[in-house]
């Protein structure tokens, strides 16, 4: 059954470029198709045909069946938690880019498709002949199963295979050969002698990628590093690197810092700003409390209310400058009292007594002791 789809695709890779009334790859499954459109692309060489990219054609009723295998880990065209992703093959088997079945591997001479080297089966040496030009010592070349043995100096068999790119930013198209040989391991088929020569070294002159070791052959004409090489950097730019980390981190603390620093002193000065705020406020409440004694004391009937105390306590009252309270006896209650006491109440005992908010302080007479007699005593009130 390969040989005869093998050989169907090789033929219709030869006639598709004639056929154009057909649109490929759109019938879904249970509908008619035509496996005469079965073919490669002719720029990426991917396999398409009639059906969607789920189903493929089958050569016995010309219908679209779902896919009973896959050649691929991640294939394409299946959406999450919609289809049943067929399985993979198993040791032994390989599915055909059809993926319509899992099928045995092929012996040499046989056909098979292109750039499937899976699908042959290994040489009883495979161990040493396997590579990364290889599968398991097997490739495919020219449609046909061969291994890849033939050693240095020996006639081998080469494959040209164009793929058409395109250039990044123009869009330009370019053709890249791929060139594939059955040489061992460490050679290439050389195009011109068909012989199986060494591979060059690194900075050697080449004409191919397959002439290098590195498979990478520059445009410069000269053997350069392989295409997965780590990049190498020189040592002058880790040091430049490190200073710039370094740099970047001082700048940041400093900059913190200065920012911080700016901050601390707009709250120190707010704070003393408030605080001189403050004592300038009790400045004023102390003036204003010095100017209503003053004023108080400066009183025409005040006067009179002292003199008459005078008279009453004798040489124990104080003058006008003295610094000794005044004392106002019990049995005379002072009308300039009762009318500025506490709380707006006439009466002395109604209301609360601040000793902070006293004006006029009263001292008991010589001869006690210099103990103030109680205010319920006296029945007076402070001014």
């Amino acid at each position: 059954m390969i040989s005869s789809l093998a050989y169907s695709l090789i033929l219709s890779n030869l006639l598709w470029p004639s056929i154009s009334s057909v649109r490929a790859g759109n019938v879904t499954y249970g509908n008619a198709c035509n496996i005469a459109h079965n073919r490669l692309s002719p720029e990426t060489k991917q396999f398409s045909s009639d059906c969607t990219a789920t189903t493929y054609c089958s050569v016995t009723n010309g219908t679209c069946l779902h896919k009973g295998c896959r050649k691929d880990e991640y294939p394409f065209g299946y959406k999450l938690f919609s289809h049943m992703i067929p399985d993979r093959c198993p040791k032994g088997e390989f599915c055909p880019d059809e993926e319509d079945a899992c099928q045995p591997l092929l012996d040499v001479g046989s056909p098979c498709q292109l750039n499937r080297d899976d699908e042959c089966a290994p040489p009883p040496n495979f161990s040493e002949l396997a590579g990364t030009n290889n599968f398991n010592g097997s490739v495919c070349l020219n449609y046909q199963c061969m291994w890849a043995n033939a050693t240095l100096g020996n006639d081998c068999i080469i494959e040209n295979t164009p793929y058409v790119g395109y250039q990044a930013g123009t869009g330009a198209k370019f053709v890249n050969v791929v060139s594939r040989g059955n040489c061992v391991n460490g050679l290439y088929c050389d195009a011109p002698t068909l012989k199986c020569l060494a591979q060059l070294s690194q900075g050697q002159t080449c004409t191919a990628d397959k002439e290098c070791a590195s498979d990478n052959c520059t445009q410069a004409g000269i053997c350069g590093s392989p295409a997965d090489a780590p990049k190498k950097l020189s040592v002058a730019i880790y040091i430049v690197v490190a200073i710039c980390i370094v740099g970047l981190m001082l700048g940041t603390l400093v900059g913190l810092y200065i920012v911080h620093r700016r901050h601390r002193f707009e709250e120190r000065e707010k704070r003393a700003q408030y605080w001189r705020e403050q004592e300038q406020f009790r400045q004023n409440i102390m003036q204003m409390r010095e100017q209503a004694r003053t004023s108080l004391l400066s009183l025409p009937w005040q006067d009179k209310d002292q003199a008459r105390g005078n008279t009453e306590r004798g040489d124990y009252a104080p003058t006008e400058n003295s610094q000794t309270p005044m004392l106002h006896a019990a049995s005379h209650p002072s009308g300039l009292r009762n009318e500025f006491s506490e709380g707006g109440y006439d009466d002395p005992s109604v209301g609360h007594d601040s000793g902070e908010d006293s004006l006029v302080m009263r001292a008991a007479p010589k001869g006690t002791g210099g103990q103030q007699h109680s205010r319920k005593a006296t029945g007076g009130r402070r001014i």
